[in-house]
C-alpha cells in the first residue's frame, strides 16, 4: 500500500466530515421545515401530513403559507402583512447591533493584537468570560441594570442628574443595549484573529512616507482587516435576525421581531406550516444574498490566467 493511497482516504475523511454534519444538521432539518411549509394542516394537530397522493398522482401543495406572508387577508395588497413588518425590522435591528458591535468591538480587537504577547492570553479570556455564564441570566441581569429601579437610574438619582427614574427598559434602546453586549465578542474575536497577523512594518512603511496616524489606520489597517470585519458582521448579523430570547425580554410590545412572530405561529396558533414557511423566508433572506456576495467576490479573488 503506498503513501499516496493512505492519503487520498484521509483527505476525503476530513472533506466528508463537515459536509457530513451540514446534511444532517443543516439540509436534513431545512428540508423538513420546507416539506411542513407546504402541508395544508386543515384541523388536524400534525404537522406531518402526506402531500403526495399516490391513488390521484397529485401532488398537493399549499402555497397560501407563503402567500400569506407577502399579501394581506383584509384588501388582499402586497406587503402589508405584519410578516413583513416583522422581517423589516429584524433586519433593520440586527443591522444596527451590528454596526453598534464593529465601532465598539474594532478599538477592543485593536487594542488586544496589539497589546503584549503575554498579556493577550488574559484579555481574550476577559472577552470569551460571558459565555461561561448563562445566556438568559446575563439578559435578566440587564433588565435589573435598566430597570426603573435599577442600578442606572439609582446611579444617576444619586448623582442628581435626575428626579425620578428614566424608563429605559422595554424600549428600542435595552433591546439594541441586550443585543450588541450578547454579540459583542462574536464581533470581537474574528477581528482580533485578523488584526493579530497583520504585519506592522507596512505600518511603519506608511510612517516613513510621511501618513499621519489616521491615514494609516484608515488606508492601511482597515483595507487588511476587512476579512475580520465581514467575517463579524456576519456572525452577529445572521443570528441577530432571528433573535428570540432578547427582544421578548427586554424589547416592548411594538418590537415584535421575525423570531416572536414565528414562536407565536407555531406555539399559539398552532399553524406549523405558517411558521415553517416564515423560517424558511427568513433562511433566504440572509442565505442568498451571502451566496450571490461570495459568488463574485470569490471570483474576483481567483487569479487570473
Amino acid at each position: 500500500m503506498t503513501m499516496l493511497s493512505l492519503k487520498v482516504p484521509g483527505r476525503r475523511f476530513v472533506i466528508g466530515v463537515p459536509y457530513t454534519w451540514l446534511v444532517v444538521f443543516f439540509l436534513l432539518p431545512f428540508l423538513i421545515l420546507l416539506y411542513i411549509s407546504f402541508v395544508d394542516i386543515g384541523n388536524d394537530i400534525s404537522p406531518f401530513k402526506p402531500i403526495w397522493d399516490a391513488e390521484a398522482g397529485v401532488l398537493h401543495l399549499k402555497y397560501e403559507n407563503y402567500l400569506s406572508i407577502f399579501r394581506s387577508t383584509d384588501d388582499g395588497q402586497l406587503g402589508q402583512t405584519i410578516y413583513i413588518e416583522a422581517y423589516l425590522r429584524s433586519l433593520w435591528y440586527a443591522l444596527c447591533t451590528a454596526v453598534l458591535c464593529l465601532v465598539i468591538g474594532y478599538p477592543f480587537s485593536y487594542f488586544i493584537a496589539r497589546s503584549k504577547p503575554s498579556v493577550r492570553p488574559a484579555l481574550l479570556m476577559m472577552v470569551m468570560l460571558p459565555f461561561w455564564t448563562s445566556f438568559l441570566l446575563r439578559v435578566y441581569a440587564w433588565k435589573g441594570i435598566l430597570a426603573d429601579q435599577g442600578l442606572v437610574n439609582q446611579v444617576l438619582m444619586a448623582l442628581g442628574l435626575i428626579t425620578e427614574p428614566i424608563q429605559m427598559l422595554y424600549t428600542n434602546v435595552s433591546m439594541l443595549v441586550g443585543m450588541t453586549y450578547v454579540y459583542l465578542p462574536f464581533m470581537v474575536l474574528p477581528l482580533y484573529a485578523n488584526l493579530v497577523k497583520m504585519d506592522v512594518r507596512l505600518l511603519e512603511a506608511a510612517y516613513d512616507l510621511g501618513a499621519s496616524p489616521f491615514k494609516t489606520f484608515w488606508l492601511v489597517t482597515v483595507p487588511l482587516s476587512k476579512a475580520g470585519i465581514i467575517a463579524g458582521f456576519m456572525l452577529v448579523f445572521i443570528p441577530c435576525v432571528g433573535e428570540f430570547v432578547i427582544p421578548s425580554l427586554l424589547g416592548g410590545p411594538e418590537n415584535i421581531m421575525i423570531g416572536r412572530v414565528i414562536w407565536d405561529e407555531m406555539f399559539t396558533s398552532n399553524n406549523w406550516p405558517r411558521a415553517t414557511a416564515l423560517a424558511v423566508v427568513m433562511i433566504g433572506l440572509i442565505v442568498v444574498p451571502l451566496a450571490i456576495y461570495y459568488h463574485y467576490t470569490g471570483d474576483a479573488a481567483e487569479p487570473k490566467a
